[in-house]
């Protein structure tokens, strides 16, 4: 088809151009129809520029009348100053009086409104997701997110890291999640695995010496969705060889910095504070804390040791805890006190304690069973003034613990949304355990993956067969927090193969499955293994976040639903029999 090329973009021109004669290639946005002059706002990825058509040049005005949103134009005219400028358009200074016009396609009417509300009917969007990339909206998170791959290669490649691909066919390996399956046609009977990411690949490429790998690198994992999770995602992955936690700390630091600056013009203060996951859970109740509030968890068990409480008594007397959080200088009705005494009996508690400070008045319905001496300690213990609200539970540690962690991210949501919205605190989670029981395995399991490594001091452990003492053992590993969001994890790696044998017997891997599944790195690490570390890090999560949201799925061009489906293409989708007997696959299931 022959058409006039575009000369200018729609997002390009400005009352410098006022006099030229110009060709604009869009789509067609907006159309005003005053009964005379008809106005058309014509779109393309740069912005949106207005066209006027004039009922003195006949030919160009009659096929204006045509015109439809969404109609793909090429229109040729004369740049002139409009006569009130639209201060919210990049080129609102000006219009194109048109005299040439092609109607390069037609569209029919769109199934929802382009430009409109992007919240409506989500699966309608999947649907028809090309038409829901037209909208301004997700094309600036597609722009966000090249703009960030940008700063990302560029810092990784001025700190000398080779960028690698590794393969996205490889051998299923137990990591966690269950594997994406692929059939090999050649090898009847054999499948390869999708990476759930390219651990074994790039330790690989620090015992071949490469000694900085990079890469943005698509993962997949076969696990139940969720607003930032998806069944395919891209993650920053590193590795480097001769280095210390603190150096990949450094090293992703550094990264996070240049996008920050780049992306937000903000400076991020470095180096990142850090909790061992101990302190985490014992001052926030989750392993991933969100630092830009406080509300810390508070042990106030020695401040009411001599109270003849019951509720107080029990507890101690059961080795459990009494602990807290503060809500500071928020008016909190009885009403939301009810409401959140609902919410922590649906996490096992009775009721919630509450110490509420207004002016010289406290209230409380604790009060009458606590005398002055430990009413005050306790208000002195959580540093409380007038207009805070002490929240309290008691009962086992861990579960203690963990609910207080899930009512202060409540109260932060109901009141704190507005002050925090536009902060970014990044955290270090360290030093988390080796391992963890899984009762329903009823074994040992890697708490991030087999090949971190433990920390020196817990090395002799590993020849127990005392349950306690393997789970003493605290690894290597460290996750990197944001916003109460796990942006990633990474370790120093296990170089040594008697120690990575012995980390494979403990999760229950027999010798031959060890030589099995991973006989490959067993053999290399005989060949002079670098003591070695890295980190991976969710891409889309970090773009999301850029943008203040959690939700991954509107910075991935083609997303999932949370069952796993893509509404646009269908997948996944159904093969014929002649593809399945080629790669010796028979099909038994009840289909529903």
């Amino acid at each position: 088809m022959k058409f006039n090329k575009r000369t200018y973009t729609c997002g390009e021109l400005t009352s410098l151009n006022i006099g030229e004669t110009v060709t604009l290639n869009g789509w067609v946005a907006q159309i005003r129809d005053l009964g005379g002059v008809i106005f058309v706002n014509l779109r393309d990825r740069y912005g949106v520029t207005q066209l006027t058509f004039n009922p003195e040049n006949d030919n160009s005005y009659k096929l204006a009348r045509e015109l439809k949103n969404e109609f793909v134009l090429s229109a040729t005219g004369t740049v002139q100053k409009r006569s009130s400028s639209n201060p919210k358009m990049k080129t609102g200074e000006i219009e194109v009086i048109v005299n040439e016009l092609q109607i390069l396609n037609k569209s029919d009417v769109p199934p929802f409104a382009i430009g409109g509300d992007i919240t409506s009917n989500e699966d309608l969007r999947l649907k028809y997701r090309y038409l829901d990339l037209r909208n301004d909206d997700l094309k600036e998170n597609f722009i966000l997110r090249n703009e960030v791959t940008q700063v990302v290669h560029k810092y990784f490649h001025g700190q000398g890291f080779i960028e690698i691909e590794t393969p996205i066919l490889m051998k299923s390996t137990p990591e966690g999640a269950r594997d994406y399956l692929v059939p090999s046609r050649i090898h009847l009977g054999k499948f390869y695995a999708l990476p759930q990411s390219p651990q074994t690949y790039k330790q690989i490429l620090m015992i071949a010496g490469f000694d900085k790998y990079f890469q943005l690198c698509k993962c997949f994992r076969d696990e139940d969705l969720r607003a930032d999770r998806q069944p395919e995602f891209t993650q920053i992955d590193i590795e480097m060889s001769f280095v210390t936690q603190d150096d990949v700390f450094d090293v992703v630091e550094g990264c996070m910095k240049e996008i920050w600056k780049h992306v937000k013009g903000i400076e991020l203060k470095t180096p990142f504070p850090s909790l061992t996951y101990e302190e985490a859970l014992s001052h926030y109740g989750i392993d991933k804390p969100d630092l830009r509030y406080g509300m810390k968890i508070v042990n106030i068990t020695n401040e009411v040791k001599e109270t003849e409480f019951k509720v107080f008594n029990d507890a101690i007397q059961n080795k459990g805890i009494i602990a807290g959080i503060n809500l500071e200088g928020k008016e909190i009705s009885r009403k939301k006190i009810d409401e959140l005494t609902e919410f922590v009996r649906t996490l096992g508690f009775g009721g919630l304690a509450y110490i509420k400070l207004q002016d010289k008045e406290i209230s409380s319905p604790i009060k009458k069973f606590l005398n002055e001496e430990i009413l005050r300690n306790i208000i002195d213990r959580f540093n409380a003034k007038s207009g805070d609200t002490i929240f309290i539970l008691t009962g086992e540690k861990k579960k203690v613990c963990e609910s207080l962690g899930k009512l202060r991210i409540k109260l932060a949501d109901e009141y704190l949304k507005d002050e925090i919205k536009d902060k970014f605190n990044f955290l270090w989670v360290t030093d988390f355990p080796l391992f963890n029981w899984d009762e329903k395995e009823n074994r040992f399991a890697a708490e991030h993956h087999p090949f971190t490594s433990p920390k020196e001091e817990y090395l002799g452990n590993l020849d127990s067969n005392n349950r306690e003492d393997i789970l003493k053992i605290t690894a290597d590993c460290y996750d990197l927090v944001l916003n109460g969001t796990e942006l990633g994890s990474g370790s120093i790696r296990i170089h040594n193969s008697d120690i990575q044998s012995k980390i494979f017997k403990i999760i229950g891997l027999t010798e031959e499955e060890s030589k099995e599944k991973f006989g490959f790195m067993l053999e290399a690490f005989r060949y002079g293994a670098p003591p070695h570390g890295g980190a991976a890090f969710g891409f889309d999560r970090i773009v999301a976040l850029l943008k203040g949201q959690k939700d991954i799925r509107d910075f991935i061009a083609f997303p999932k639903t949370t069952n796993a489906m893509s509404l646009m293409d269908g997948s996944p989708g159904d093969v014929d029999e002649k593809q399945l007997k080629e790669l010796g696959i028979s099909l038994n299931y009840n289909k529903q």
